[in-house]
């Protein structure tokens, strides 16, 4: 009797011990690891939270760490461009065209190009902008605008690359401003060297003005400084078209020969 129910003790005990472990294989089985896809949308998504919240340099860190960590996952790009970005917005002017130059080279036929050459150009016109902040009273044509000329080119590239871009229109005001801006720059370097005796040098600073900036309100004065120069150096042919170009553009111009 004894031999019986031992035996049917021992059954059940297997039995229920079976059934513990396959049901927790089962559960097993049901719990999904956390893909590579899921690990990298979530640091993305606290990156891109600390973004929008102006925290310019935790963002760059935390974007950089994505990168770092999925360097070739399916939001790598947009992590690169959200880190151009963010440089700029951080005022890292030197980090942001390196992150831009190193997207536009890894990336020559990206869809968005014409956003990382609008933030070329914006990051250009900024760091001359920057520049000029700090020299208290002191006109921006007064400084050096290689900056400003490298902005006008990266804006040219945009529209003429992509006409239909949103980028575009805002790219051809700031190519205005860039034009007056240059303008300006060439006229006090002509005005310079006119007052240093360099009349050639600030006649051929005019010529620049009239044939580049032709819509430029600077263009009268260019005019004049030409006529001035010429004459100083006794060019009386020169002289005399320039003020020929001065008088039919600018008929109530006081300038005399």
């Amino acid at each position: 009797m004894n031999l019986t129910m031992n035996s049917k003790f021992s059954t059940i005990f297997w039995v229920i011990l079976l059934t513990l472990t396959l049901s927790a294989c089962a559960g097993k089985r049901k719990q999904e690891p956390v893909s590579v896809t899921q690990n990298a949308q979530v640091m993305y998504d606290e990156a891109k939270r600390v973004l929008d919240s102006g925290l310019y340099n935790r963002a760059i860190e935390l974007l950089q760490a994505v990168e770092n960590r999925y360097p070739f996952g399916p939001m790598a790009r947009q992590v690169q461009l959200d880190i151009i970005y963010a440089y700029y917005q951080a005022n890292n002017l030197p980090q942001a065209i390196a992150n831009i130059d190193r997207f536009i080279r890894l990336n020559p036929n990206h869809p968005d190009l014409d956003y990382v050459y609008y933030m070329r150009g914006l990051t250009n016109l900024k760091a001359d902008e920057n520049a000029f902040q700090s020299f208290f009273g002191i006109d921006q044509a007064d400084r050096d605008l290689a900056s400003t000329r490298q902005a006008f080119d990266d804006f040219r590239i945009l529209i003429t690359s992509y006409p239909d871009s949103k980028y575009s229109a805002d790219a051809r005001i700031r190519m205005q401003h860039i034009r007056e801006t240059l303008a300006r720059h060439e006229l006090l370097v002509a005005d310079y060297y006119m007052r240093r005796g360099a009349y050639l040098a600030a006649a051929n600073r005019g010529k620049y003005i009239v044939e580049y900036f032709r819509e430029s309100p600077q263009v009268e004065q260019a005019l004049e400084l030409m006529v001035q120069g010429y004459d100083r150096l006794g060019l009386e042919k020169l002289r005399d078209d320039a003020y020929e170009v001065l008088k039919l553009n600018f008929p109530n111009n006081r300038t005399r020969i």
